[in-house]
């Protein structure tokens, strides 16, 4: 019976429904801002022209392209949860694509298909290229296409819809765990994640951080950001109860968000002044390695680092800014502390990492 009642629970938390709408009815919502694809929370330009060209050419040959999932919101528009490339594309194709800024972005130029060679340099209508314009029929053809559409609806569980979001994200190119949640913020509070994201832009957090070009692709700059956040105070027996990671900052996350609690200018107070501190003391040295045989902060950036000293500093950054302790110091004798360097290790759990880490950090930070 037990799992009889799961099953049951589950289902009620979120309520769906679908149907296959013609491509045209889609054009039609999103120029009425009926349907948003929020150009900001995913890699709006991950597909190339040749992977754009290909859903073209599927959608002329008939093949079904797959299905789109949006969420509905409380005021009736859709968010899209999954087939933003799919979309963008052909929105973009047609030419009523915007930016975050509601700007214009220029048609699209298609090339040459395996099945469809002469699609290269197509646009959708060009009165003063007709030679490289579809045509009439061509145009209808596309219109009255249909994709299916899967509606998440209003009355679902947050926490079902970010669930369902992780699970869709699969195959093809798949978003990194903050791209996720960056997509699930801007459902709940788009407020939160442009405040959220104008923490990570911060010069001095940048200049300590030193992130790969890969990393800040995928939004590892704001994923450090929401983790000084969400730890930075957080009660020693709460640190205990994390287990997977992801799933304990996916949770974390929603419940500051949702609970309308947090007192922005307070926390942004603490992560501008603790990694201004940083770039100060530490600069690009910040969260490497240090090797007490040559005396130098070596190697790239690394999450057991930050943990220590980020959160550590931002724990006590108040008393920190009137005091005139050597952060540098204790930071190197903090690398020589074999309570920190035998659970900061790469096969180190984070659950056993962070509660060991952070403790040790407020601990030696403290004025």
């Amino acid at each position: 019976m037990a799992l009889q009642e799961e099953i049951d629970v589950s289902r009620s938390e979120i309520r769906t429904d679908s149907y296959p709408m013609s491509i045209g009815e889609l054009i039609s919502l999103y120029e009425s801002k009926e349907i948003d694809i929020h150009p900001e929370f995913q890699r709006f330009f991950r597909w190339n022209i040749d992977q754009k060209s290909r859903l073209i050419e599927s959608i002329f040959l008939g093949i079904p392209v797959p299905q789109v999932f949006v969420a509905q919101r409380k005021d009736g528009v859709w968010d899209v949860v999954d087939g933003l490339q799919r979309l963008s594309t052909i929105f973009q194709f047609v030419g009523v694509l915007k930016d975050e800024n509601d700007n214009l972005l220029p048609p699209l130029v298609l090339e040459k298909t395996k099945y469809l060679p002469s699609l290269k340099n197509k646009k959708w209508d060009e009165p003063s290229d007709e030679a490289n314009s579809l045509n009439t029929a061509q145009r209808l053809l596309l219109k009255r296409s249909k994709i299916d559409m899967s509606i998440i609806l209003k009355e679902s569980d947050e926490k079902s819809k970010f669930e369902l979001f992780q699970r869709l994200n699969t195959g093809g190119s798949p978003l990194s765990d903050q791209e996720v949640r960056n997509s699930i913020l801007v459902m709940i509070d788009s407020q939160f994640y442009r405040w959220l994201r104008n923490l990570s832009q911060f010069d001095a957090f940048r200049e300590c951080v030193l992130l790969t070009d890969r990393a800040l692709e995928e939004q590892y700059d704001m994923d450090l950001a929401l983790r000084f956040l969400l730890f930075r105070t957080m009660e020693h027996q709460k640190l205990r109860e994390i287990g997977d990671i992801n799933e304990f900052i996916n949770d974390e996350m929603i419940e500051v968000v949702s609970s309308k609690k947090i007192d922005f200018e307070e926390e942004q107070k603490a992560f501008e002044n603790t990694f201004s501190y940083l770039r100060d003391n530490f600069g690009s040295d910040s969260f490497r390695r240090y090797d007490p045989s040559t005396n130098k902060f070596a190697g790239g950036f690394l999450i057991s680092a930050f943990e220590l000293v980020a959160l550590g500093i931002g724990y006590n950054y108040k008393e920190i800014m009137s005091s005139s302790i050597d952060v540098v110091d204790i930071a190197k004798n903090l690398w020589m502390n074999e309570n920190f360097t035998s659970r900061s290790g790469s096969g180190i759990r984070a659950s056993l990492r962070i509660p060991n880490t952070l403790s040790l950090g407020r601990k030696a930070f403290k004025p």
